[in-house]
Formats: C-alpha cells, structure tokens, sequence
C-alpha cells in the first residue's frame, strides 16, 4: 500500500532556505478511525523517527484492505528543534527565540473558549443540547464545534503583521491532528529513561497494547502539551455528561510513549515502541480483523500504573560530582542511599561527600545524563 506523500512549507530561515514537514499517510480501503503519529517535537528525542521509519516499512506491505481507518505518520516534526546543537550535543527542547518549551505552547480548546467567561457553561449547555444524541452523534457535533473555533485562529496566522513562530508551528501541527481519533507523540527522556507512556484517565484497557512494563496517569495537567491538548476537551466533556447523570465514553485517545533517551535510538527502545504501535492498532480495530501480527499476545500485557502526583524528583542539595547512585530501574525503599555527591567546597575544607537517601519506596525510571550536578538541577526521579 503506497502512502500519499504531503510535504508542508513550515518557516522560512534567513538564509532563505524553507524547513518543511513531511506526512505519511496510509489510507485503507474501508473507512474507519483516523490515528496521527508523530516525532521528535523535542529536538534531542530522536528515537521515534526510527519507530516512524519501521511502521512506514510496515504499512507499506500492508494490502489496503488490510487497513481500516487510516494511519498519518510525521517523523521530524520540529526541524527547529532537531537541527538545534551546542557543540556536539543536541538539545531542541526549548525554542531560544521565545524562551519555550516546544511542548508546552498548544492551542487549548477549552482554554480558548474560557475568554467567553463562560466555559463551563458552554461546554455543559452543549452536553444538555445531545443529552438525547448517540454518542457517534455528540462526537461528530463536538468535533465541529471545536474545528468551527480552531478556524478561526486562521486569520490571524495569515495577518499582515504575523505571528510568533510557536504560534505559526502549532497550528500547522495541529490543523493535521485535530480530527484524529487516536493520537500518538513519540518522546524520550531528556536523561536517561525507561521505556514507558503518559495516558488519560479511563484509558488504562488500552493503554496495556503498547505492550509497556508501565505507565503514568497525567492525573495533574494544564492543557498546554500535545497530547494535553488533543483529549483535555473530550475529558471535560465527559465530566459534564457526568454531572447530568449519563455516562459517555468517547473513544478518543492520546498518548505520549517515552522510549529510551536522547540523542540516541536505542534498538530496544525502537523495538518495543514499533511492537506496541502495531499491536495498538490492531486491537483497536485499525487493522483488519483477518490480518495476524506474528509473535504478539493475544491477551492485554500486564503493566503497572502509576500516578503523576506520586513523581518524586531529587535535586542536588549541593553542587559536585555524582560519585555513586543507583541505577535506572532500580527497586528501593525509603531510607536507602540513591546517590552520593563528591562538594568540592571553597571553605578551606577537605572535599566531602554528600548522601542523598529515597523519601519513598518505588523504582528509578529517570536519572541524569550529566553526573556534574549545579546545586538545585535534577539528579533522579522515583515512582
């Protein structure tokens, strides 16, 4: 099956060189769920252009019967970030510009519509105009409602006197994902990871066919991310049919995999990204009923689940050296030593070393790439 090849004009430089987005998009036969994948929002996190490539070789075997629904695929999707360097490091995480984090500068739908000084009682007065709708019927009319809005943010990108570029790149990422019903951002660890994803809450069924040892409930969040974004509408949504005394559940998702670290594609983490991808999608309902994946379990993995809140991260309480710590994927109870750092103190003082003991029982699933630690910067985390 030949995907249909979308190249997307994205920002002029100086130079007068364009930087472009290129999109893959698999379409099958027989209508159905539309899924958009995409990579490397943050410069350095480059793993899932590699996940990208292998599920482009995947589908392009596919018969287009094969697929229901269909697959958008954008690999690079921050050139900005991703030709960003330091020497011979890669950062990409922040656009230097405007001092922000790339993935933390999304169009919020629900926060768009609190300039009305009314969201909630937009978003609930909707809910009691489709008390009485199916929900393939409220999905459809909530969906236009937020596109109708997203429109008009059109004019204001084509302005005479523009806009920020963050402005300018969000909604071209955007206007291609907006009418997605599952939503994939491939990330890594700015350090060095485990191989895990974010979901929303009541998605935890599906969160087990990515096939991961766990995943963190973003039971804390501000809309302002990717995956945020896309699905903080249909959850609020939700709560409103809740509070009306009727249960709706759309299937719509998002999530963000975390494999691996930066500036590497680890074959691991590659591996385990594409087998949860693909496994995804044909519990889903994606690929066709008749079509096998080889090797994969037919039951849902067994994952473990945890909670943002429940985060614990350690800052160094001096500067110095990471002399010893444990390592990532570590099991440890409170009380037990993490790490040590060697304080080269300017006292006229022997150097000393500083022990930094667990406030929690978990596992390490974050540690620093940099062992020369600035008083206050991030040396581990534990869930």
């Amino acid at each position: 099956m030949l995907p249909i090849i979308s190249t997307i004009p994205l920002r002029q430089m100086a130079s007068g060189d364009i930087l472009s987005l290129q999109v893959y998009k698999f379409i099958g036969a027989t209508s159905g769920k539309k899924v958009y994948i995409q990579s490397n929002l943050h410069g350095a996190e480059i793993v899932g252009n590699a996940v990208i490539q292998r599920l482009i070789e995947f589908l392009w075997m596919l018969d287009n019967t094969d697929l229901i629904g269909e697959v958008w695929l954008l690999p690079v999707c921050n050139p900005m970030g991703t030709n960003q360097r330091s020497h011979h490091f890669s950062d990409g995480r922040y656009c230097t510009y405007e001092a922000k984090d790339w993935n933390r500068i999304f169009w919020d739908y629900e926060k768009d519509i609190s300039k009305d000084n009314d969201r909630e009682n937009q978003l609930l007065a909707f809910a009691k105009s489709q008390i009485n709708c199916n929900v393939g019927e409220i999905k459809k009319n909530f969906l236009d409602a937020i596109k109708q809005r997203f429109s008009t943010l059109t004019d204001k990108i084509n302005s005479a006197n523009g806009v920020p570029y963050t402005e300018k790149f969000r909604y071209k990422l955007q206007s291609l994902s907006l009418d997605a019903d599952y939503l994939i951002d491939i990330h890594s660890s700015t350090n060095q990871g485990l191989n895990y994803l974010y979901y929303f809450r009541d998605r935890q069924e599906s969160a087990k066919y990515f096939l991961l040892d766990f995943g963190i409930l973003l039971d804390e969040y501000d809309g302002d991310a990717f995956d945020e974004a896309f699905i903080k509408p249909w959850l609020a949504l939700e709560e409103c049919f809740l509070q009306l005394g009727r249960t709706v559940k759309f299937d719509v998702e998002a999530w963000t995999l975390e494999l691996g670290r930066g500036m590497e594609m680890i074959p691991d983490s590659v591996t385990k990204g594409v087998r949860g991808v693909k496994n995804y999608l044909k519990q889903k309902g994606v690929l066709s009923e008749d079509f096998k994946l080889d090797e994969f379990p037919q039951k849902n993995n067994q994952m473990s689940f945890k909670t943002r809140s429940q985060v614990i991260k350690y800052y160094a309480p001096v500067g110095g050296m990471i002399s010893s710590r444990v390592a990532l994927g570590t099991e440890v109870q409170a009380g037990e030593q993490v790490y040590q750092i060697l304080n080269f103190n300017k006292q006229g003082k022997l150097p000393t070393t500083v022990d930094v003991f667990a406030i929690i029982n978990g596992f390490v699933y974050d540690v620093s790439i940099n062992q020369s630690v600035n008083e206050g910067e991030f040396v581990l985390g534990i869930i």
